[in-house]
């Protein structure tokens, strides 16, 4: 059966993706012994390589190894030692499709008992209600840690155009701190980061800048932002379309759409506004007004796991469906559409009223799976949140143990 889904896209770079299927990032938390791909992120990535997507995007690699998303991160800095990374890079590429990796910095979504630094474009802290306390106070960036930071992402990047990756998609959605620095709600800054658009998306340009002065012009720059931010007053869709028209003369390839951060987290269907709807393709409606005036081709993640959903998406102009949970449950849906088959399952539906603490339980539930892919096994998408949020909370505290170990030797090295 011919579609629009299994055919070629030349993107800007010279780079051409073999479909429009993307593995979209998700947060493996996976990490070996000192912050490291290891065996375990090798074999899943094979499991996707073998599956028929066109692209591969990571979980996200910090630039910092002092501000890690999770104490399971992988870091990719100066110190790294190469490797795994190219480990990692010829398992995803095993299948004849492209990788990249997804590079970020958490800023002030890094947890109350993390050790190393918890930035913020302001110390405005995350907002969960009695859950607040579990995130650490924020500090304000200086010019110079600013600076700083931008120089990590560049040197990131490098080397993994080094250990054999197609791309890297810089992370600026989810409330991470590019997005921080995006949002009026929390950037209140009054200084040369802060208070217009042009002002608040200066980080992200100057991150944009250094990456594509640092890798080949044959190396896919992509840049994961949100369509909108689901909080009153928060970033929105014109703000997105700004941006985007900011990123085009940067050399950027691609445009990743998701939304929500910690505080709305839209990215898994449930939002803190009166607008939630649990449904397919979450930021459709927000992407087709987007795509109207985009210069950038544009990726949409969030929700989508039948074919009929993934060529309606197509069907509007978008460039790159991505998929992360699907693909979590069923690793070769692209093959299998192909054969006009569908997906063997979905996950279990979290519908806990708490909605912090639902959206921890499905990213739990994802990893669950995640890790029985990687050792070979079959997924279980029926097992029950609560079962897989405890387990995941138990790997967590042995990975603190091991983080705040390794973190020290670290910065002595």
């Amino acid at each position: 059966m011919t579609s629009e889904l299994f055919s070629p896209l030349a993107l800007r770079s010279g780079q051409v993706l073999r479909n429009r299927i993307a593995k979209a990032a998700m947060e493996e938390n996976m990490a070996a012994d000192g912050q490291l791909p290891g065996q375990e992120l090798f074999g899943l990535y094979r499991r996707w390589a073998a599956g028929g997507t066109g692209l591969l995007i990571t979980g996200n690699v910090m630039v910092h190894a002092e501000a890690l998303t999770g104490p399971a991160g992988v870091v990719l800095d100066e110190k790294a030692p190469l490797q795994p990374f190219t480990e990692w890079a010829e398992a995803g590429k095993a299948g004849g499709g492209a990788i990249w990796m997804q590079i970020n910095h958490p800023g002030r979504q890094i947890g109350s008992d993390m050790p190393g630094v918890v930035w913020g474009p302001s110390d405005v802290g995350v907002d969960l209600g009695r859950h607040s306390s579990r995130f650490g106070r924020p500090v304000a960036m200086s010019p110079e840690q600013i600076s700083a930071t931008v120089a990590r992402y560049a040197v990131t990047a490098q080397r993994a155009q080094e250990a054999g990756f197609d791309g890297v998609e810089i992370h600026a959605a989810h409330g991470y701190l590019l997005s921080q620095f995006l949002s009026p709600l929390v950037n209140k800054r009054t200084d040369a980061w802060g208070g217009s658009l042009e002002n608040r998306a200066r980080m992200l340009l100057d991150v944009v800048r250094a990456v594509r002065a640092a890798v080949s012009p044959y190396f896919a720059v992509a840049v994961k932002l949100n369509s909108a931010d689901f909080q009153r007053g928060g970033f929105d869709a014109d703000d997105a379309r700004q941006v985007i028209g900011m990123l085009e003369p940067l050399g950027v390839d691609l445009v990743e759409l998701s939304g929500g951060s910690y505080e709305s987290p839209a990215m898994t269907g449930r939002r803190t506004d009166s607008r939630t709807q649990a449904r397919e393709a979450y930021f459709l409606d927000l992407a087709k007004d987007l795509v109207r005036t985009s210069p950038l081709p544009l990726m949409l993640t969030g929700g989508i796991t039948r074919r009929e959903t993934a060529e309606r998406v197509l069907d509007s102009d978008v460039a790159i469906i991505g998929m992360g949970t699907a693909l979590a449950v069923t690793p070769d849906l692209p093959d299998r559409w192909r054969e006009g088959r569908e997906a063997e399952g979905r996950m279990r539906p979290v519908t806990w009223s708490d909605k912090a603490l639902a959206s921890a339980a499905s990213m739990a539930q994802v990893r669950h799976q995640l890790r029985r892919l990687a050792r070979g096994g079959r997924t279980r998408p029926g097992t029950h949140p609560a079962i897989a949020l405890l387990a995941e909370q138990r790997r967590q505290r042995r990975a603190l143990r091991r983080y705040r170990a390794w973190l020290p030797t670290r910065e002595t090295a």
